[in-house]
C-alpha cells in the first residue's frame, strides 16, 4: 500500500514539474513577444514653472522661443522652482532658442540664488526658495521609466492647455514617487504562481512605489548613459491586458489649424550669405553660440521667396557651402538646418572664403535673384589666418556688400600674430562703421542681432550693391554730320551697342539714353524710355542717320537739359560723346557746365576730330576720359578701354 501511495505522489510531483516547466517556457515565449514600450515625451509651454510639476524627475520637450525675457529665471546652474523650466534650459546652455528635449531633476531648496546672463537669457537673484531644480541633457538612465504624462499641482495643468492630456488608459503617477520598472523575472514569477494555482498574491507595483518611494538614480557621465528604448523593462500599465499601444484618445488630437506659409518680408529683399567661423580655436560652445545667432537672424528676417533668402558657408582651412539661397524657403526650415551644422575645424582662412563666395555662391543656379542686393556677413573669432584685402576688393567690385562681425579681438601680446592689421576695415563695403560690428565676448554676440538685421535690410544704404556696371545713367551724344556718312554711322551705332551690352540694364540698374546732333539736336530716346537690354539694343539699331553740320557745344547743352535733367539722383551720370570733326561752335562753356553738374564726360574722336577739343570736353584727367581713333573701323578696339576706365574710376572712390 505504501508503495502505491509513494508511486502516486511521485507521479503527481512529476506532473507538477512538467506543468511548471511548460508554463515557464510558455511565458518566456510570451515575454519575448512583448514589444518595447514607446516613450512619449510630454510637451510644455515656455511659461511652465518647475514648482507646478510634482514629478521629482522627468523628461519634457520645450517649444521654440523660450529665450524671451518675459519668462523669468532665478539662479545659475541650480534654479529656484519658481523659474520657467524651458527658459532655464536655454540659460543653462542645454537648449538653444529653437527648443528641444531636456531632463529636469528636482533638488533641495537653496539659501540663495545668484542671477547671471547666459545664452541670451538674464536670470535674476533670489534670497531663498523651498525647492530647486537642475537641467540635464535628455539622456534617460537605464532602468528608469520617466512619466509620459506629468502631474501638476493644480487641477488644470499648463500641459493640458497646450494640447497635452493624461491618457484615459494610463494611471497617473503618485506624487513624489517614480514608477518602478517590472523586470522580466518578476513577470515570470507571477506567471509561475498562476500556473501552479497557488494562492500567492499578485505583486502590486503601486504598493511597492508607495512604500519605497525611491528617486531615480543620478545620471552619470554621458559615455555611460544608455537609451531608455534599449532597455527591456515594462511598466505595469503597459503590460495590462487589453491595453492598445496604438490607441490615441480623441482629445489628444491637435485641433490647431495650419498657419499660412510666409512668402517673406518684401521690405527686406536681399540675398544673404553667412560666412561662419568653423576653425578649431573657436570651440564647441562658441560654435553653438554662433549658430544660435544665425537661427535668431533667420527668425527675425522672415525668410521667403518674396523677401530675404539666406545661405550658410563655413570656413576653416577651406570653405564649404552648407546650403545655398534656394535650399530653404522659410525661417523654420532654415533654423532647423542651422541646428544640424557640424563644426569643420582647421585654420581661419577668411580671405579664401570670401573669394569662394564671390566666385561660387551668388549664381542663378544657387538661387541668386538679379533684383536683390548681395550681402555677405563674415563672422570672425579673433583674427583671420590669411589676408582679406584683395579678396574683399574683388567681392565689392562684384556688387557684394561685406559686413564683418568680429569677436574677442587680439590683445596686446597677441597682435604680433595678426597676419593683416586692421583687416575688418580693409574688407568691409564702407569704413563708416555701418558694415562693422564688434563684441568683446562671445556671450555678448546676441547684442548684434537687432543692429545687424536692421542694417542688412536697409537696402538704400547697401552701397556696394552699386557697381560700375549697374548704377549709371549713360547718355550717348552721337555726331550725325554729313562727314560721317551712312556706312560709318552704322559703325558708330555698333560701337554704342557693344558698350551698352557690357552693362546691367533695367529700370533700377543702368539706364541708357541717346542724342543725335548736327547743327540741330534730336533726342532719340531718354533714360526712362526702355527698361531692358534687348529693348535698348533694338532702339539703337533703329536710330536713323540725320546728316548736317557739327555743333558739338550746342549738343552738350541739349543733352544736359533734355537727357540728364531726368537722371536719378542716386545714379552716376556718364556722357559718352562721339564725333568725327571739329565743332562749328564753342565747346568750353558747355563742357564746363557738364563738369559742374557732375556729369562725367568721355570724348571719343575719329579721323578729323581735334585732339585739343576732345581734351576740353573730357572730364579731368583728360588722358583717362578722351580717346582718338584714326579710322571708324578701329572703333571697336576701344570698347574694353572705355569700360575699364569707367570701372576703375568707380572702384577708386573713397570707402567712407
Amino acid at each position: 500500500m505504501r508503495t502505491v501511495v509513494l508511486t502516486m505522489k511521485a507521479s503527481v510531483i512529476e506532473m507538477f514539474l512538467v506543468l511548471l516547466v511548460t508554463g515557464v517556457h510558455s511565458n518566456k515565449e510570451t515575454a519575448k513577444k512583448i514589444k518595447r514600450p514607446k516613450f512619449t515625451v510630454p510637451q510644455i509651454n515656455c511659461d511652465v514653472k518647475a514648482g507646478k510639476i510634482i514629478n521629482p524627475e522627468f523628461i519634457v520637450k520645450c517649444p521654440a522661443g523660450c529665450q524671451d525675457p518675459k519668462y523669468h529665471v532665478y539662479g545659475t546652474d541650480v534654479y529656484a522652482s519658481y523659474s520657467s523650466v524651458c527658459s532655464a534650459a536655454v540659460h543653462s546652455g542645454v537648449l538653444d532658442n529653437s527648443g528641444g528635449k531636456i531632463l529636469v531633476r528636482k533638488v533641495a531648496g537653496q539659501s540663495g540664488y545668484k542671477g547671471s546672463y547666459s545664452n541670451g537669457v538674464q536670470s535674476l537673484s533670489l534670497p531663498r526658495w523651498r525647492e530647486s531644480f537642475i537641467i540635464l541633457e535628455s539622456k534617460p538612465k537605464k532602468g528608469v521609466t520617466y512619466p509620459s504624462a506629468l502631474t501638476y499641482s493644480s487641477s488644470k495643468s499648463p500641459a493640458a492647455q497646450a494640447g497635452e492630456t493624461t491618457k484615459a488608459h494610463q494611471r497617473p503617477p503618485i506624487p513624489g514617487t517614480t514608477a518602478q520598472p517590472v523586470t522580466l523575472m518578476q513577470l515570470l514569477a507571477v506567471t509561475v504562481a498562476e500556473a501552479t494555482s497557488t494562492t500567492l498574491p499578485r505583486p502590486s507595483l503601486s504598493a511597492a512605489s508607495t512604500t519605497s518611494s525611491p528617486r531615480p538614480q543620478p545620471v552619470g557621465h554621458r559615455s555611460q548613459e544608455m537609451d531608455l528604448w534599449s532597455t527591456t523593462t515594462y511598466t505595469s500599465s503597459q503590460n495590462r491586458p487589453g491595453a492598445n499601444p496604438g490607441f490615441v484618445p480623441k482629445e489628444e488630437l491637435s485641433t490647431q489649424s495650419l498657419e499660412p506659409v510666409s512668402l517673406g518680408d518684401p521690405n527686406c529683399k536681399v540675398d544673404l550669405s553667412f560666412l561662419i567661423d568653423g576653425s578649431a580655436s573657436i570651440g564647441k560652445r562658441r560654435f553653438r553660440i554662433q549658430k544660435q545667432l544665425l537661427a535668431d537672424v533667420a527668425q527675425a528676417l522672415d525668410i521667403g521667396p518674396a523677401g530675404p533668402l539666406m545661405g550658410v558657408v563655413q570656413y576653416g582651412d577651406n570653405p564649404a557651402t552648407h546650403f545655398n539661397l534656394k535650399t530653404h524657403m522659410n525661417s523654420q526650415d532654415l533654423k532647423t538646418a542651422i541646428e544640424k551644422i557640424p563644426q569643420r575645424g582647421g585654420l581661419s582662412n577668411v580671405g579664401r572664403a570670401i573669394s569662394f563666395v564671390t566666385k561660387n555662391f551668388f549664381s542663378k543656379a544657387n538661387g541668386n535673384r538679379s533684383g536683390a542686393p548681395n550681402v555677405v556677413v563674415v563672422m570672425v573669432d579673433g583674427w583671420p589666418t590669411d589676408k582679406v584685402e584683395e579678396a574683399s576688393r574683388l567681392a565689392r567690385e562684384s556688387g557684394i556688400n561685406i559686413f564683418f562681425i568680429t569677436i574677442e579681438g587680439a590683445v596686446e601680446n597677441e597682435k604680433q600674430y595678426v597676419v593683416e592689421p586692421n583687416f575688418a576695415n580693409k574688407a568691409v563695403c564702407r569704413t563708416n562703421g555701418f558694415y562693422s560690428l564688434h563684441v568683446q565676448s562671445w556671450f555678448g554676440l546676441h547684442k548684434t542681432l537687432q543692429p545687424l538685421v536692421k542694417r542688412v535690410c536697409d537696402t538704400d544704404r547697401l552701397a556696394c550693391s552699386k557697381t560700375c556696371l549697374n548704377s549709371a545713367d549713360i547718355g550717348f551724344v552721337i555726331d550725325g554730320s554729313s562727314s560721317v556718312g551712312t556706312g560709318n554711322f552704322r559703325t558708330v551705332l555698333q560701337f554704342v551697342t557693344n558698350i551698352s551690352k557690357e552693362f546691367e540694364i533695367s529700370d533700377t540698374d543702368t539706364r541708357i539714353g541717346a542724342v543725335q546732333y548736327t547743327y540741330e539736336q534730336r533726342l532719340e530716346f531718354g533714360f526712362d524710355k526702355y527698361g531692358s537690354k534687348p529693348d535698348i539694343l533694338n532702339a539703337i539699331k533703329r536710330v536713323g542717320y540725320w546728316s548736317g553740320g557739327t555743333s558739338t557745344g550746342a549738343a552738350i547743352n541739349f543733352a544736359l537739359e533734355q537727357l540728364f535733367m531726368k537722371s536719378k539722383p542716386n545714379k552716376r551720370k556718364l556722357m559718352i560723346l562721339i564725333t568725327d570733326g571739329r565743332s562749328y561752335d564753342d565747346v568750353r562753356i558747355p563742357a564746363m557746365a557738364a563738369h559742374l553738374k557732375g556729369v562725367i564726360t568721355y570724348a571719343i574722336g575719329i579721323a578729323w576730330a581735334a585732339q585739343e577739343e576732345l581734351e576740353v570736353i573730357a572730364t579731368h584727367p583728360a588722358r583717362d576720359h578722351s580717346f582718338f581713333v584714326d579710322e571708324f573701323d578701329n572703333l571697336y578696339q576701344y570698347v574694353p578701354r572705355v569700360i575699364q576706365n569707367i570701372c576703375t574710376e568707380f572702384n577708386s572712390q573713397p570707402r567712407n
